[in-house]
């Protein structure tokens, strides 16, 4: 039996249209003093409606993506590194990609910007609608590790299935067991070609096996990522270091120029 509604905000409330609940009434009367028809005062609602909900799905994907922190793709500096086009970048940022079920592999030494470029880029793909996952390896590895043991490993991995990009950072700053390196080979080769996937790595494919240790396990996991791949190689200092060496110069100009002021005085 249909509830007992009685008043236009309790049928907008039922209907979900909390848009149109917090509005009708004020642009009703707007629409009243302007001769605005009724065709367009819904329209204008219908809306307004639209707008909040894609701010709260897209408010939503951000904090289900658990990105850590608000890296930006426009604050990272693509002109650092030798050999890496801006186009590309924007690009893969478009997401076509995810359609397709391929992979971005991003590579580079320790403070080149690998796990920046990954967040600015997921953060775009959650822009666009895309639901999105970040995960450190070490903390992905714990979990595919405590389902395992739970036996409900298989379980997990559908749960991961449910974000059409997994970004897994830093694979290759931990030592893993068998038992870790097996439950993460199973989770990759679950997504592949079903969904995609983001990794950053100090360590090039042939150093893959400090990670995956066995040979076999490791060619069938670097077959599976770059079958369908796009491969980003950040060569460049490390920007740290650059930023580093940068500040100790302008310390180095202040004294200078301090100690010429002081002979100036003298």
């Amino acid at each position: 039996m249909l509830p007992s509604i009685d008043t236009l905000d309790n049928m907008l409330q039922v209907l979900g249209l909390k848009a149109f609940m917090n509005n009708f009434q004020k642009m009703a009367e707007t629409a009243e003093r302007d001769k605005i028809s009724h065709f367009e005062y819904l329209k204008q609602l219908t809306q307004l409606e639209i707008e909040y909900r894609y701010t709260k799905r897209i408010a939503n994907l951000l904090k289900n993506s658990k990105l850590p922190r608000d890296k930006l793709l426009k604050d990272f500096q693509v002109k650092r590194i030798k050999g890496l086009s801006l186009s590309l970048i924007h690009r893969l940022a478009d997401g076509d990609f995810i359609d397709r079920c391929e992979n971005i592999l991003i590579f580079g030494n320790p403070g080149t910007g690998k796990t920046h470029l990954a967040m600015g880029m997921a953060k775009e793909w959650c822009l666009k609608g895309r639901k999105v996952l970040y995960k450190t390896a070490a903390n992905l590895v714990q979990e595919l590790l405590l389902a395992k043991k739970e036996l409900s490993l298989n379980k997990y991995i559908k749960k991961l299935d449910g974000f059409e990009v997994l970004v897994i950072d830093d694979i290759s700053y931990i030592a893993y067991e068998k038992g870790e390196t097996d439950a993460l080979f199973a989770l990759l080769s679950e997504r592949y070609e079903q969904r995609s996937v983001v990794i950053t790595s100090n360590l090039v494919f042939s150093q893959w096996k400090q990670i995956f240790k066995d040979e076999m396990t490791t060619a069938a996991v670097i077959d599976r990522l770059v079958h369908h791949a796009t491969i980003l190689e950040l060569n460049a200092i490390s920007f740290r270091a650059d930023q580093a060496r940068s500040h100790e110069q302008q310390h180095l100009n202040q004294e200078v120029s301090y100690a010429k002021d002081i002979e100036l005085v003298k």
